[in-house]
């Protein structure tokens, strides 16, 4: 007896919809990646150059091999560049849409303040915030539910990190105040 074939579907009522505007084309995103890739290959040429990139009386010099794969990287952006500049013509895919680009800023920009906050309440603090935020706005799971497992996820690293390995971790005020 076979089964029938069923497909399973599961719908995200938060998706992107399909007729969001889009923000930037994948050719813009291209050429300010290679932009900033070739801005980065000249710095460390140019710093490569600086410290030596020569051979000397015992090998190569620090800097050679740096300075000769920064200059790999360049040629590399000037080609993807050039590839850009001659294909200009043809019409270039979206990149992101405005709906898109609002689900990654709801990670980046959180993620970006969790970075700053443990520079002064320490990783255990910033991390309970950071579980407990995304919990409730971005999860939308209740808020006793966030703060427990929050709490929970923090305690756990604490015990785990600060106690049982004796791992160095940024702490801030809280565990100071506990003696730690």
């Amino acid at each position: 007896m076979s089964k029938p074939e069923t497909e399973i579907v599961v719908d995200d009522p938060t998706a992107p919809a399909e007729d969001s505007p889009a923000v930037s084309n994948k050719r813009r995103v291209e050429v300010v990646a290679l932009l900033l890739l070739l801005a980065l290959a000249m710095l460390l040429a140019y710093d490569n150059r600086r410290t030596g990139m020569s051979w000397d009386a015992t090998g190569p010099q620090a800097g050679y091999f740096p300075f000769y794969l920064s200059m790999i990287l360049a040629a590399a952006c000037l080609w993807g560049l050039a590839r850009e500049f001659f294909t200009r013509s043809l019409k270039s895919e979206t990149f992101v849409t405005r709906d898109q680009l609002r689900r990654v800023l709801q990670v980046f920009v959180p993620t970006l303040l969790f970075c700053l906050a443990m520079q002064w309440l320490g990783l255990y603090v910033a991390s309970f915030l950071l579980i407990a935020g995304f919990m409730v706005f971005v999860g939308r799971i209740a808020a006793w539910k966030s703060l427990v497992t929050a709490l929970l996820f923090s305690l756990g690293m604490f015990v785990t990190f600060q106690i049982a390995f004796d791992v160095i971790m940024p702490k801030g005020p809280l565990e100071a105040l506990f003696g730690y």
